[in-house]
C-alpha cells in the first residue's frame, strides 16, 4: 500500500494523489517504483528469517495498459530477486473489463511469468460473469463497503456470501477488505473466507517495522 508522507501537509491518501498521478502520467514511473520496491522489501524480509509472505501489489489501470507492461513485470522480478509464486497483483474489475480481450492476454502472459492475480474492490464494479471466468485468477477481492457493519445489515451479508459462493464455484480464494473489527471479522469467517485484512490486525506499517509487529502478532496468536 503507497502511502505518501507529505512535509507541510502530512499523510496524503492514494485516493488523492493516485488520481492525479494517472491523469498526469507520473502513475507510470511510480508504479514501476512500487513494484521494484515490493520486490527488494521481500526479499529483504527473507533475508531476515520472515516466512516466504505473498506480496500484494496494485497496479494502476494506466500501468496495466502499458504494451511493455509484462516486460517490465519479468525484469523487476529477476532484479528483486523475489520467486514470482510470492508476487500477486491487484486489478479493479474496471480496469480488466476495459478491453476485456486484451486484459484476459495480458492476464494470461503474467500468469506464465508465474505472479498471483486478484481482483480488487469486486462488487464495485461491472463484471461480466462470462469474462471472469475466462480470467486466470487466484482470488477476488470483497469491497470493504461490504464488511462495513456488515452484521447489522442483512444485504450486505447476503452479498459477502453469495461473492464467497461465487469463488468457491469458479476455484478463487476470496479475500474480505477492510475488517476492522472482531463482529466483521467473526462475520465473514462464519461463512468461510479464505482471507481477511484491515485495521483489526494492524494499520499500514514501514517495511523495517512489519518485521516486529509480525514477530508480536505470531506470539499472539499461539
Amino acid at each position: 500500500m503507497l502511502r505518501w508522507h507529505h512535509p507541510q501537509l502530512g499523510v496524503v491518501p492514494p485516493s488523492t494523489f493516485i488520481p492525479i498521478a494517472e491523469e498526469t502520467g507520473l502513475i507510470i514511473s511510480i508504479g514501476e517504483w512500487v513494484l521494484r520496491e515490493a520486490c527488494r522489501q521481500h526479499s529483504r524480509w527473507m533475508e531476515e528469517g520472515l516466512p516466504a509472505l505473498r506480496m500484494a501489489v496494485n497496479i494502476s489501470g494506466v500501468q496495466f495498459k502499458q504494451r511493455e507492461f509484462c516486460t517490465l513485470v519479468k525484469r523487476l522480478i529477476e532484479e528483486g530477486c523475489i520467486d514470482p509464486q510470492y508476487l500477486e497483483l491487484e486489478l479493479t474489475e474496471s480496469v480488466v473489463m476495459t478491453q476485456a480481450e486484451h486484459a484476459v492476454q495480458t492476464l494470461m502472459d503474467l500468469r506464465a511469468l508465474g505472479v498471483k492475480l486478484a481482483i480488487d474492490d469486486f462488487g464495485t464494479g461491472y463484471s461480466s460473469l462470462s469474462y471472469l471466468r475466462k480470467f486466470p485468477l487466484d482470488r477476488i477481492k470483497i469491497d470493504q463497503s461490504f464488511i462495513r457493519h456488515i452484521k447489522n445489515t442483512p444485504a450486505n451479508e447476503a452479498i459477502v456470501r453469495a461473492i464467497i459462493a461465487l469463488g468457491e464455484s469458479l476455484g478463487l480464494e476470496t479475500v474480505a477488505e477492510g475488517v476492522e473489527n472482531s463482529d466483521e471479522l467473526e462475520c465473514v469467517t462464519s461463512h468461510h473466507c479464505h482471507e481477511v485484512q484491515g485495521y483489526h490486525f494492524a494499520k499500514p506499517l514501514p517495511g523495517d517495522d512489519f518485521g516486529v509487529w509480525h514477530g508480536q502478532f505470531i506470539s499472539s496468536s499461539r
